[in-house]
């Protein structure tokens, strides 16, 4: 295929345009068993939720609910691009997710919460506790604390069942939600907390991370600190117990300000609250997408648009059923967890797990063991913790007899070695994979495959869900045809009911960030002149698969041939011996940017040069010689945040010889980092 490294480096090539070496992988069908079961088989879907049955396709996820009162107008776009979905609709959706189920499956597990330490008992969480736990709850925020509909609370939570809890009795009163990610400093959570407006913030005492107590009471202290700074002055602070009789935290409990969940509770206990009929429209839940640094984006989110599109994808792209035990992988602080944990599984009356800790605690055998011991058929997680499990325990999936029936991807662009682990060992070959491409702001998934129907192909997110279509711009707005191999923008030009409505409090940025690159016209209020752009690079094969080939921002441009990273680690993890790989750009004289690649090894294997110059070939021959990393690391660990993220912004600081690597202490790993600056910057070999 030509790239604009064929064509000369000092040729004009669209900024949007990055190189592509890819090749294309062959496809893998479902098995039957799975077609047999499947809720989507019907190829008519297609046809169903084409544009030109748009948006009134859309009725279809929205009848997956229980309405109070009908919509008139599906979508409504008088005011773009602020869309509004299932206009006149009134419903709640605590009662979508707890009181529709009771007649039928009162009795049957809504949660199970599996602990970190082996140790304790998991605890099953039936729908009709659910109901009780989350009525009590409501009943102290509306009547011990005076919430109303339109109030904002921070919740502040590790993976525990206080959380959705917290969740539903906010989403009972029309209260709107604002989780913050429970690895996130009391800064982070402080500043986020100004930002919404809350005056309530949901914390607990401490929970298990990697075979430690930590308290987390401390980071309440801190976030109300820095709210006031901001200021916004949090009135009450409600602290949930972690441990049964004794108390998680050293931190004192501030008068007045300060109270246990468990106390307080005992007011409401027994009490019934009457949910409020909330309008289609009304905003659920606020989630912020910036990382611990940067002014956070607070992302809208609706309560009929996005509870109908997340009923809809949890139904047919992951093929839930009330009889599954589904199994999401993910933290709830992040949207995979709101969707795909909380609102999307229960709408369905299905059971969803959630675990407290690290996937490799007290060793890598932990998640297959939760799997063979729960009966989980439907798994759920992201290449992250994927590369991490095939890392620390590449033969663990064999010793444990668990059968899964489908597998999600979510969060990055999985590289095909390791989509092959994960099908092979994982699923044992047995097990469809729906590899899912969408971000915070879209509610739900973009792309995928439609698990009973399509074929999958490693390393390709598949073609659009059901009802979005997405197009690949230049930077000219041009569209770039599909099988070309030219890669651009990836946007989706139609909205869709699991968008996010705006960011709070700051609609222009919203329409600059998403709207304003593609926009035809901004005087318009069709839908066809509004594409959002989702800021990630995309390339579109022949068979209108999608390749995401990450983050624009993450594009080295190497004397004018602009490079995907995603590829380049793609192309490191293809060698034996390396289990993860994170490549970043540094500055070089001559050719502008180069790759520089560090690598962790697979457990038992020592480093050498030969691993490095393995390396190095491997990148030459998939990418080519423009491509040759100027130099490879073999580290001992990648330096990971709590979610198990790598963080490459701390490698490149690293790799650019910089003395301010941010803040490092909130870090899985911290210690690691000074290893690694020793081995870069003080000329240490491998």
């Amino acid at each position: 295929m030509a790239t604009a490294y064929d064509r000369g480096a000092g040729a004009d090539v669209s900024e949007a345009e990055i190189a592509v070496h890819w090749r294309e992988e062959g496809y893998y069908h479902p098995p039957a068993s799975f077609i047999g079961q499947a809720n989507l088989t019907d190829p008519g879907v297609n046809e169903r939720f084409s544009e030109q049955n748009f948006p009134e396709c859309y009725r279809e996820y929205a009848d997956l609910l229980t309405w109070d009162r009908y919509w008139h107008t599906t979508l409504d776009t008088s005011d773009a691009p602020f869309w509004k979905w299932f206009v006149g609709g009134r419903l709640n959706a605590s009662v979508n997710c707890i009181d529709r189920h009771l007649a039928r499956y009162r009795n049957k597990a809504a949660l199970i919460f599996v602990p970190e330490p082996e140790d304790e008992p998991q605890a099953v969480v039936t729908y009709q506790e659910l109901y009780q736990r989350v009525n009590e709850v409501a009943s102290l925020l509306r009547d011990g604390l005076g919430l109303k509909a339109g109030d904002r609370v921070t919740i502040h939570l590790p993976m525990t069942p206080e959380l959705p809890v917290t969740m539903l009795a906010c989403a009972r009163l029309g209260v709107i939600h604002s989780v913050v990610f429970g690895g996130f400093s009391g800064e982070a959570c402080g500043v986020r907390i100004a930002d919404s407006g809350s005056r309530v913030l949901v914390s607990m005492d401490g929970y298990y991370r990697n075979g430690r107590l930590l308290d987390h009471k401390a980071n309440a202290d801190i976030a109300v600190e820095t709210a006031a700074r901001e200021g916004r002055q949090v009135e009450k602070v409600l602290v949930w117990r972690r441990l049964s009789g004794r108390t998680a935290t050293a931190a004192p409990m501030v008068a007045g300000r300060d109270f246990w969940m468990d106390d307080l509770l005992k007011e409401h206990r027994g009490r019934k609250v009457e949910p409020v009929s909330m309008d289609a429209t009304a905003p659920l839940f606020l989630m912020y997408t910036s990382g611990t640094t940067g002014r956070p984006k607070a992302c809208q989110h609706s309560t009929g648009g996005y509870l109908a599109y997340v009923a809809g994808t949890s139904k047919h792209i992951q093929d839930i059923h009330p009889e599954d035990v589904y199994w999401c992988f993910a933290d709830i602080g992040w949207i995979t967890g709101h969707s795909y944990i909380v609102y999307g599984p229960l709408a369905l009356a299905a059971t969803s797990v959630m675990y407290e800790g690290v996937p490799t605690c007290p060793d890598a055998g932990r998640p297959w063991r939760i799997a063979e011991r729960l009966g989980v058929n439907i798994f759920h997680t992201s290449p992250t913790t994927i590369r991490m499990l095939r890392k620390a325990g590449p033969d663990e999936p064999a010793k444990y007899h668990y059968r899964f029936k489908s597998m999600t991807t979510v969060g990055e662009p999985i590289e095909p070695e390791v989509w092959k682990w994960y099908y092979t060992v994982v699923g044992r070959g047995e097990a469809v994979i729906t590899d899912t491409w969408w971000q915070t702001e879209n509610g739900g998934f973009l792309c995928s495959t439609k698990p009973a129907l399509d074929p999958m192909k490693p390393g390709s997110a598949g073609p659009g869900v059901p009802g979005i279509y997405p197009v690949i711009y230049d930077e000219e707005a041009k569209e770039i045809p599909k099988g070309t191999g030219k890669a651009g923008n990836i946007c989706i030009r139609n909205p869709w009911p699991g968008i996010m409505q705006t960011i709070w409090g700051d609609p222009d940025r919203y329409v600059k960030v998403y709207y304003q690159k593609y926009c035809k016209n901004r005087n318009s209020k069709d839908w066809r002149d509004w594409p959002y752009f989702a800021g990630d690079g995309a390339v579109q094969a022949a068979d209108g698969y999608f390749r995401i080939l990450g983050r624009i921002d993450d594009v080295i441009n190497v004397a004018g041939h602009r490079l995907g990273t995603k590829e380049l680690e793609s192309a490191c993890l293809t060698v034996a011996e390396v289990a993860e790989a994170a490549v970043v750009p540094v500055a070089d004289e001559l050719k502008g940017r180069m790759p520089e690649v560090y690598v962790a090894l697979k457990p038992g294997v020592a480093p050498s040069r030969e691993i490095e110059q393995k390396v190095i070939q491997a990148v030459e021959t998939i990418v080519g010689k423009i491509a040759r990393p100027r130099a490879v690391y073999i580290v001992p660990d990648m330096p990971k945040t709590r979610s198990g993220k790598i963080m490459r912004r701390v490698l490149s600081a690293i790799s650019n010889r910089s003395k301010d690597l941010g803040d490092v202490t909130t870090l899985l790993n911290p210690d690691v980092v000074e290893q690694i600056k020793q081995m870069v910057q003080g000329g240490k070999a491998a």
